[in-house]
């Protein structure tokens, strides 16, 4: 893998942004939001499955060694929610811009970080890639990850989107690991709420473009070539 960043800069151009990710729950979130602005975009493959994001080149722009990250004309950003939030407000659009509304998309994005991500990352580590058998934390993992598909299933039981009645960068987040629930082994089973949100957001233009470009990033074995 090879980086390489313009270091100079006509002002009369507009600089494409980079998003450098593979086909990964954080990942698909950038391409998801770009692609919904209307804003042109590189995007560059991390073979996560080949510890790309731990070489030299690719901690150059991240030392904490994770996808995605964006650079945008120098300007270098980590973390998807701290991406999500920089391009919302980059083009005022996807978030509100202000009062309870841009509240309720932050609390969002907060659960997200903070619960979501971990009950289903942990999840699905434990049940695929633990070196051996951990059954309590396996249970408490997958556990903590029901209770929240309940949740959001309750929350959008009264509205249509995650954060109230429009769509924002809150279900982009959101999206990105109901997009791959298998990881974890969760289904939408019994979250008719949930369902109908998925399928809804699934059905965007915008996400369907995201997602070709984020699983073309995924090498074709030799054997099926």
């Amino acid at each position: 893998m090879v980086i390489t960043l313009s270091t100079e800069h006509d002002p009369m151009e507009t600089s494409m942004i980079e998003v450098y990710a593979f086909a990964t729950p954080n990942s698909v979130k950038v391409p998801i939001a770009l692609e919904e602005l209307g804003l042109p975009y590189d995007l560059r493959a991390v073979n996560v499955r080949k510890g790309e994001q731990k070489q030299e080149a690719f901690l150059s722009l991240n030392p904490n060694g994770k996808v995605p990250v964006l650079v945008d004309d120098g300007f270098v950003l980590t973390e998807s929610a701290a991406i999500l939030v920089y391009l919302a407000e980059k083009t005022g659009k996807l978030l509100p811009t202000g009062g309870a509304a841009r509240a309720r998309v932050f609390e969002q994005l907060f659960f997200h970080a903070s619960a979501l991500s971990p009950a289903f990352g942990n999840a699905g580590f434990f049940k695929r890639s633990s070196p051996e058998p951990q059954p309590i934390a396996e249970a408490r993992f997958t556990s903590e990850a029901e209770r929240i598909l309940g949740l959001l299933d309750s929350r959008l039981s009264t509205q249509a989107f995650m954060a109230g009645d429009a769509f924002t960068i809150a279900d982009i987040a959101h999206f990105g690991w109901l997009w791959r629930r298998q990881f974890p082994g969760l289904t939408l089973d019994g979250h008719p709420n949930l369902s109908r949100w998925y399928e809804a957001v699934a059905e965007r233009p915008a996400v369907q473009r995201a997602i070709v470009r984020v699983e073309a990033l995924v090498e074709t074995p030799a054997s099926a070539a």
